[in-house]
């Protein structure tokens, strides 16, 4: 397997040149010996199932995954003839081999054109039906496509706008479970796991661009055999967000290794970019079930002497000061100032009335207070300071309280009758009020078990369809709940969509809390290897209806959140089974919420040119503006004319400039976006001067895919 540069070396044509670069590269690889080193392989070059093939054309083999890539050199009637081009692994052909070139044949419903990396394609969205049963909320979005250009084509509608990425990629585990540039990528790979890096680094750097730079978060999962490579490409992708690795429990009966330890596990990764956190809960997922809500509580009171690492006056001297105590009451009256290291303690005289008490370790020896006295005096005034009996040497124990429990007095987990004689308040847990805490980093949750809550659960959905490793409903719904569970409108983002696990979780979080959260979710339609095998055999081949039929989007994910959401199978039967865990329900309800299917399809340039290709970017405009109400895409009229402008309580198009004053007039005061089409610069800040500011304005040029050309060299 060649790398990028093997293949941009091989266009020089000096042979001398060319060798002597050569040399000098291989020099600098055996250099990097620090970070992650990986090849950064070419990407994988676009099949344009849809476009005919014309003379001049692209093209390989539809039935052969490691085809070359040949040109289009004649047509006639059924049959092409066909010349060489660049060999299978993408690299261009040498002079020797350009030499032995022979023209062949092949029949055109055997080819399929493609584009290179750096070559434009035009992506547009097909539409392939819709749910309604949520109002006017927006609507989850699923599309059909390759994820690499779904992220380049959300590009244009969410750059800087989704608040969570939760993607579950391929594992890499050797077993044929994932495709490089249409080939299957085995353990027997000598370049497996740069393929997948450098598969992975292309669609992170897409998703970055994607998310909310203020405030979200991507999460990752991923198990043993790839989790320490992709720490370090999220650090280097994400430089400056904050990376964390939790643990989660997903097969408690495990999965056997050969002679190995046997793995119940797996890794979730959390890129924290801003001001993301995550959400405080009432469990601390450490615990397979939830525990009593005594058995959650910290104590209320905690000592105000250091009593974990640094606990010594050197280690912090400005915390090193008296508290000053009413001999007679016990009441804490105030501090003194803070004593500079090598100041004897015995050289401060309290005031009058009252009595120093120090920081002491139990052998007598200086210590601090976990305070600077400036925070001690805010506390005491508010009555967050007591004395409490004595500690065991004998001085007596000042006690205070900490961050965490002045948050919980203000959320009302504490309760307070008041304040004592001493001046402290009267402090006491509400009854049956559980404590909320940040999650440890080890989950063992009983509904986390991908077997019971996502083989099964999956089972019960969609009949008779099988799925390899499903996620848990339930452990997909816990993990974005700290990061959307403040954000009733978040937008949330999973390009390998696989079963649908994530809208199905984000409809289910909306149903708690009633928000209005959307999914946008994203996968191919591959089918198995296995089934791609037995398929061939019988004749069939991309693109045909029987091998279409058993696709990931066809066979399963459209299937399964299409039950999920009516709550009915395939067969129109009511669904067996209640949901479990945070909101037991009946499965059979289903859920109030939109969604919209759609295909993502590469235009014909020539269909662009002669601009026929707004209805396939209709659907692109619709999702910027926010994914509600209808799509704007019949604005044909009988004459084949185009309509001045059209528009829905969300967003306009502007089709003809000319008529931009009764386009204005007709603004929509829900509208939160509008599109002008037009080639002038000038034409386009003119009109967009007359909408109001808080609107979404949009230049989109005539000839439409312009806007939208991807796959254009960048990776």
């Amino acid at each position: 397997m060649r790398s990028e540069l093997d293949v941009l070396l091989d266009k020089i044509d000096d042979p001398t040149l060319r060798a002597d670069i050569y040399s000098q590269v291989e020099r600098l690889r055996a250099q990097r010996t620090f970070g992650l080193v990986f090849e950064s392989h070419l990407p994988e070059r676009v099949r344009l199932l849809e476009h005919p093939v014309r003379v001049g054309a692209k093209v390989v083999h539809r039935d052969k995954p490691e085809s070359p890539a040949f040109e289009v050199q004649a047509i006639k009637g059924k049959t092409a003839t066909l010349r060489k081009a660049r060999n299978s692994d993408g690299s261009f052909l040498s002079a020797e081999e350009a030499a032995k070139v022979t023209d062949e044949k092949a029949q055109l419903d055997s080819l399929v054109v493609i584009a290179d990396f750096g070559e434009p394609v035009f992506p547009g969205l097909r539409h392939l039906g819709s749910i309604a049963r949520g109002a006017d909320k927006p609507a989850h979005v699923v599309i059909k496509g390759e994820n690499h250009h779904v992220l380049e084509a959300l590009q244009f509608t969410h750059a800087g706008k989704i608040d969570c990425i939760y993607i579950d990629p391929p594992y890499n585990s050797g077993a044929r479970d994932w495709k490089y540039d249409n080939n299957y990528v085995d353990q027997n790979d000598a370049y497996r796991h740069s393929k997948w890096l450098a598969f992975m680094e292309r669609r992170l750097v897409l998703a970055k661009q994607l998310l909310n730079p203020e405030n979200s978060v991507l999460i990752v999962t991923i198990d043993e055999k790839e989790y320490l490579r992709l720490g370090m490409l999220l650090r280097q992708t994400f430089v400056g967000s904050k990376v964390q690795m939790i643990s989660t429990v997903i097969s408690p009966s495990g999965a056997a290794r050969n002679i190995e330890f046997t793995r119940v596990n797996e890794y979730v990764f959390f890129v924290m970019l801003g001001a993301a956190t995550p959400c405080k809960t009432t469990d601390d997922m450490l615990f397979t079930e939830h525990r009593s809500v005594s058995a959650n509580r910290s104590p209320i009171w905690n000592s105000l002497r250091r009593l974990g690492a640094g606990p010594k006056r050197a280690d912090s001297p400005s915390k090193f000061y008296a508290v000053l105590v009413e001999p007679s009451t016990g009441r804490v009256v105030g501090a003194g100032e803070a004593l500079p290291l090598g100041v004897a303690r015995e050289t401060y005289v309290p005031p009058r009335g009252t009595a120093a008490v120090w920081p002491l370790l139990t052998n007598g020896d200086e210590a601090r207070w976990e305070l600077a006295r400036s925070s001690f005096l805010q506390r005491l005034e508010k009555g967050y300071v007591r004395q409490s009996g004595c500690t065991q040497n004998g001085t007596p124990n000042i006690q205070y309280l900490r961050n965490a429990q002045i948050e919980r007095l203000a959320n009302g987990e504490l309760e307070t009758a008041g304040f004592s004689a001493d001046g402290s308040l009267l402090l006491d847990y509400a009854p049956d009020r559980p404590r909320s805490l940040y999650a440890k980093t080890i989950w063992n949750k009983s509904s986390h078990d991908s077997r019971t809550y996502g083989t099964w659960v999956l089972r019960d959905l969609i009949p008779g369809r099988q799925f390899p490793f499903p996620k848990s409903l339930y452990a997909v719904e816990d993990t974005l709940r700290f990061f959307v569970k403040d954000k009733p409108d978040a937008v949330v983002l999973d390009f390998f969509a696989g079963s649908g696990t994530t809208t199905h979780a984000v409809a289910r979080l909306n149903r708690q809390d009633g928000g209005r959260r959307q999914s946008i979710v994203v996968t191919n339609n591959e089918v198995s290897s296995d089934e791609a095998e037995t398929l061939r055999k019988k004749g069939s081949r991309p693109g045909h209806p029987n091998w279409e039929a058993l696709g990931i989007f066809e066979y399963i994910t459209r299937p399964r959140i299409t039950a999920a959401i009516t709550g009915r199978t395939l067969d129109g039967e009511s669904i067996n089974g209640d949901y479990k865990f945070t909101d037991e329900f009946p499965m059979a309800e289903g859920f109030d919420e939109n969604v919209e299917f759609f295909e993502l399809t590469y235009l014909d340039p020539d269909d662009v040119e002669i601009d026929i290709a707004f209805s396939s970017i209709a659907p692109l405009l619709w999702k910027r503006a926010g994914g509600r109400g209808p799509i704007i895409c019949e604005c044909l009229d009988a004459a084949d004319r185009r309509k001045p402008y059209a528009w829905t309580e969300n967003y306009g198009v502007l089709f003809n400039p000319d008529r931009w004053r009764t386009f204005v007039e007709r603004l929509p005061h829900s509208a939160s976006a509008a599109f002008i089409v037009t080639d002038s610069q000038t034409t386009f800040a003119g009109i967009a001067s007359e909408l109001p500011g808080a609107l979404d304005v949009v230049r989109l040029y005539e000839n439409y895919l312009t806007t939208f050309a991807i796959n254009r060299g960048h990776i």
